[in-house]
């Protein structure tokens, strides 16, 4: 019996036929379903990684336009003159864009319902602003992704007209 055991014994161990269940390969593959699960886990990780990167930074570059466009109407409205609104609205939108770290923004601002900074006016502003894509080249718009927030704002009824 003593024989039969120690011949098994050298069997195992040296990696060959364990009798009965046993799995006579199994030396020549430890470890590789590590090796696999690691190449596979980086080949999907990396992928998802890049996308969660572009959607938080598109996601940002939305709330500063939205936020930008919101406050380039504000300011547009409560300023003296029309003139001074212009530029008051750009720089405002500026500032809120800069807030999220986006790239500076185009400002489009229109009035509705009679001049502009009359009483019960309306002033339509666009927010358009284009997001660089990461590590991807950039040449003109392409690597990028445009952004854009509108606004309207009115101008209080009870305003002296300027």
């Amino acid at each position: 019996m003593s024989r039969v055991r120690s011949s098994r014994r050298r069997a195992v161990e040296n990696g060959g036929d364990t009798g009965a269940g046993g799995d006579a390969g199994a030396g020549h593959e430890s470890g590789s379903a590590i090796v696999e699960f690691v190449g596979l886990a980086v080949m999907v990780m990396v992928p998802i990684a890049y996308a969660v990167i572009v959607i938080v930074q598109l996601h940002s570059a939305t709330y500063a336009a939205v936020t930008a466009a919101r406050e380039a109407g504000r300011a547009y409205v409560t300023a003296d003159s029309p003139g001074q609104a212009a530029a008051r609205a750009s720089q405002a939108a500026s500032i809120a864009m800069e807030d999220q770290n986006a790239p500076p923004p185009e400002v489009s601002i229109h009035c509705r319902g009679g001049a502009c900074l009359s009483p019960g006016s309306r002033v339509h502003v666009t927010i358009t602003a284009r997001v660089p894509i990461p590590f991807v080249p950039r040449q003109g718009d392409r690597g990028t992704i445009a952004v854009t927030a509108e606004h309207e704002a009115m101008v209080d009824t009870y305003r002296a007209s300027s």
